[in-house]
């Protein structure tokens, strides 16, 4: 089985659900207003009941609409995880401030320890990439074949925007990896002097992750440029985007075609 349909299975969603700490976390603190609004129930009024009920069937609505949305313009799982989490945090803080603003003071606290001992899982597969250190790179640039092209990605995942991303790279490289074409990642939360020297900015959180692809031993383009500065309307970081700005299906007909 490969790695993109163990990845897509329920059954291991459910187990990471259960395992993984971020996931866990999230769902006890979810779960517990179920007994917390059974117990508000026999102590409100039944005006201030009504009137609860009706915010908590439009905030569900509005989640539910909003889930919807995400699904169908999804990147990645861990994106509309991201996404669909941050919503029912906004959510369950909103219904507890109708019942009491303790409650959302104590939800907010909550959220902030899991913010600060969990971290949202990457994405576990590998595809056909290769995990490389810095003198792995190099070595791969200057020896051998040189004329090989080396599409790779400089990233951290201590950052949220390169566990958004994570499944992107693995899936182009089953896709479009061929004896010209190899794909490779670098992990620079290991590897941090390693970040000047290939010119990313590891305190800049939109030059991660960085995508070079390499020819002949030198970078022949990148994705972010090296002055980029990050604006509001920006394209966030997709495979549509990554296959149009290093013409990745260009490279393929070149090798399919021999050229």
């Amino acid at each position: 089985m490969s790695p993109n349909s163990q990845n897509a299975n329920p059954l291991n969603w459910m187990n990471r659900m259960v395992s993984e700490p971020y996931y866990l976390l999230h769902f006890l603190a979810f779960v517990s207003y179920i007994p917390v609004r059974c117990s508000a129930a026999q102590v409100l009024s039944p005006p201030r009941s009504a009137h609860l009920l009706h915010r908590e069937i439009q905030a569900l609505l509005t989640f539910c609409v909003l889930a919807a949305v995400k699904v169908v313009k999804r990147e990645s799982w861990e994106a509309f995880i991201a996404d669909t989490l941050f919503f029912a945090k906004i959510f369950l803080a909103a219904m507890s401030l109708v019942l009491d603003y303790h409650l959302a003071l104590w939800y907010a606290l909550a959220f902030a320890v899991i913010y600060i001992i969990a971290q949202q899982p990457a994405y576990g597969g590998l595809g056909t990439t290769n995990q490389l250190t810095p003198l792995q790179l190099e070595a791969l640039l200057t020896e051998g074949n040189t004329s090989k092209f080396w599409m790779v990605e400089f990233r951290s995942l201590s950052t949220s925007s390169c566990i958004r991303s994570s499944s992107f790279f693995p899936e182009l490289s089953i896709t479009f990896s061929n004896k010209n074409l190899s794909f490779g990642t670098i992990d620079l939360g290991l590897f941090p002097n390693a970040a000047e020297k290939f010119g990313v900015t590891l305190g800049s959180l939109h030059q991660l992750p960085t995508y070079m692809l390499f020819h002949d031993g030198a970078a022949i383009s990148r994705l972010p440029e090296m002055d980029f500065q990050a604006k509001i309307f920006d394209s966030p970081v997709s495979k549509k985007l990554l296959c149009r700005h290093f013409e990745l299906d260009k490279l393929l007909l070149d090798y399919i075609n021999g050229k």
